[in-house]
């Protein structure tokens, strides 16, 4: 019986990525996007989102461990947290390892990412019932517009590229919004695409965050095979103090278990490559 495989052709890296699928366990047309979940013989499950991928069952730790422990140990107490996007809820589940996070707000456009996960991607979900998670299914911009002043910690933009429903998460007006609703020494968290390929996104955000009134903003690589080159970042802007310190010794003792992140990745993730560091004046 002949292989089938499904193909993400990435036009910005003239390149694209493959897995090899045996079945399509789920698809289903929203109002926002276009998702489909597959079986995959070496990676677990597969989610796509509008032909690209946005998870496997294999890989998504280094993604999520990556987003959100740097900063959650960066900020000296974390207690009130937005995620904006993270339909698939790994996110969410990594902020609730955190046992000094109060509360949680995760708000998604669309629930049928949440719902599909619930279903194929259950060990993402399964801190959607603690009691300081409260889930959206609704606009993350207006919410963030509407956030009072200084009432959170960290932000989180666990979004999809910046196109169709996650191009406003990715300008100076969003990040003002941000800047004003994070107390002070808070901390805005995005997901920054490959800087292989992409660091003029990364400049432009960098420029956009600190035109906004952060003080600080530090973009933060990491390996992330299912992704356009294979190489990922997330990016992080402070309210007042820097981003090289974090809670060395708390992020040593954590007191849950992670696959890739611990105190020495964080350390070695602050050490910029050349031409990121020459870019981005850090």
């Amino acid at each position: 019986m002949p292989s089938n495989w499904f193909t993400e052709k990435h036009e910005a890296s003239g390149s694209s990525i493959g897995y090899r699928v045996d079945d399509k366990l789920a698809e289903a047309s929203t109002p926002f996007q276009h998702i489909e979940i597959y079986r995959t013989t070496d990676w677990g499950n597969l989610m796509v989102i509008d032909g690209c991928v946005m998870l496997t069952s294999r890989d998504n730790f280094l993604y999520h461990e990556m987003m959100t422990h740097p900063a959650l140990y960066t900020h000296a107490a974390p207690r009130n947290v937005v995620i904006i996007g993270g339909g698939d809820c790994g996110t969410l589940r990594e902020v609730l390892r955190h046992p000094d996070v109060e509360s949680v707000v995760q708000i998604d456009i669309d629930e049928q990412v949440t719902r599909l996960a619930e279903k194929y991607f259950p060990e993402l979900c399964e801190s959607n019932a603690d009691p300081r998670a409260k889930l959206l299914f609704d606009d993350g911009i207006k919410y963030m517009a509407d956030a009072a002043p200084d009432s959170l910690d960290v932000v989180f933009v666990d979004s999809t590229d910046p196109v169709g429903p996650a191009e406003g998460l990715f300008n100076a007006k969003f990040y003002a919004s941000c800047f004003r609703a994070l107390r002070e020494g808070g901390i805005l968290v995005q997901q920054s695409e490959s800087p292989l390929v992409l660091l003029d996104l990364i400049q432009s955000m960098h420029k956009a965050m600190r035109e906004v009134g952060f003080s600080t903003t530090r973009t933060l690589p990491f390996p992330q095979p299912c992704y356009p080159t294979g190489w990922w970042s997330c990016t992080l802007a402070r309210k007042g103090g820097g981003l090289d310190a974090f809670r060395e010794q708390d992020a040593a003792a954590k007191p849950f278990a992670t696959r890739y992140y611990n105190a020495d990745m964080h350390r070695a993730a602050l050490a910029q490559p050349e031409f990121m560091r020459s870019a981005l004046h850090t």
